[in-house]
């Protein structure tokens, strides 16, 4: 009896079930579920006929529970919320399959965080396309996402109000200095920043307007002989020992072995985050794409005071 009753059973039934327990009433059941109230009459009879018991005692008052019946009332509603995960389960894996994420990012972190992304990304969902477009600075990044040409961002945290934002890694402002160079202590100090020749990014690159804000609150002016803009090129003039410079980790890498590292002697942080827009709509890949991307975060690696190489 027991097997046949269970094979009888129906999700259908199990919501009607439980919508009467809720309201103690045949008639607010059938109001909440836009059915008859004969439907969920036949239902409940139906229901209880398969198994063999009385759910509900009818009378003047409404609908009331039989202790069994409030027992299999319990049992229903794990039911129907194992099935609404069932077909939330399914819904998402059609949303994985087929379809793009655009992802927007400034050139350091696209080149050395994106590709292992990438490629974790693909490796659980090769049937959606992963759209890279490189940018010169987080506020184009930004710009993208609001024109609606990308989906995730790589940008500068804090963010704009109109952006939901993650943690994804801090990267840390160093000091490149070359081989010939001896400190006079474990760290470097503002008087032996000043007095050194520095190979900078332009004044008016994004990422530098942070650095010089720095340095003045410091009270440390630089003694620029040259400015370049490509940053493998600063780092490669750094290792012929024309000079020094200063570079977010990510840009300067990878440096050449001989070029020594050197934290500010107050250190300057800048946060990288993934963005996303927060008013619009987003597909599950999207969310998956952003879940590597936690997934990857972690502290950048740590720097010595001062080192030969990388």
């Amino acid at each position: 009896m027991r097997d046949h009753a269970q094979n009888q059973m129906k999700l259908s039934q199990l919501r009607v079930l439980v919508a009467v327990a809720d309201h103690l009433s045949f008639s607010e059941a059938a109001l909440g579920l836009d059915l008859s109230q004969s439907a969920v009459s036949h239902s409940i009879a139906a229901l209880e006929e398969h198994l063999g018991v009385v759910l509900f005692s009818r009378g003047r008052h409404g609908a009331q529970l039989t202790p069994v019946g409030d027992r299999i009332v319990r049992h229903a509603r794990i039911i129907l919320q194992e099935a609404e995960a069932i077909a939330e389960e399914a819904e998402l894996t059609k949303g994985l399959k087929g379809g793009q994420v655009r992802v927007a990012s400034f050139r350091s972190v696209a080149i050395h965080l994106l590709p292992q992304a990438i490629a974790q990304f693909n490796q659980r969902y090769p049937d959606i396309v992963v759209n890279l477009s490189e940018h010169d600075n987080y506020r184009e990044v930004e710009k993208a996402l609001r024109q609606g040409k990308a989906d995730i961002g790589l940008t500068v945290l804090p963010a704009a109000a109109d952006f939901e934002t993650w943690q994804i890694l801090e990267n840390e402002y160093v000091v490149l200095l070359p081989a010939l160079f001896q400190a006079t202590g474990d760290t470097l100090t503002w008087a032996e920043l000043a007095h050194q020749p520095m190979i900078m990014p332009p004044m008016e690159r994004v990422m530098m307007r942070d650095v010089y804000d720095h340095l003045q609150a410091h009270g440390c002016a630089l003694n620029v002989i040259s400015e370049v803009e490509t940053d493998t090129t600063i780092v490669n003039l750094v290792a012929q020992g024309i000079g020094g410079s200063i570079l977010p980790r990510l840009a300067a890498e990878p440096i050449p072995a001989g070029v020594q590292v050197f934290s500010l002697p107050v250190p300057l942080t800048r946060v990288i985050g993934a963005a996303l827009l927060a008013d619009a709509l987003h597909t599950p890949a999207i969310y998956s794409f952003l879940e590597v991307l936690k997934a990857l975060a972690e502290p950048p690696p740590g720097l010595a005071h001062t080192h030969s190489g990388v």
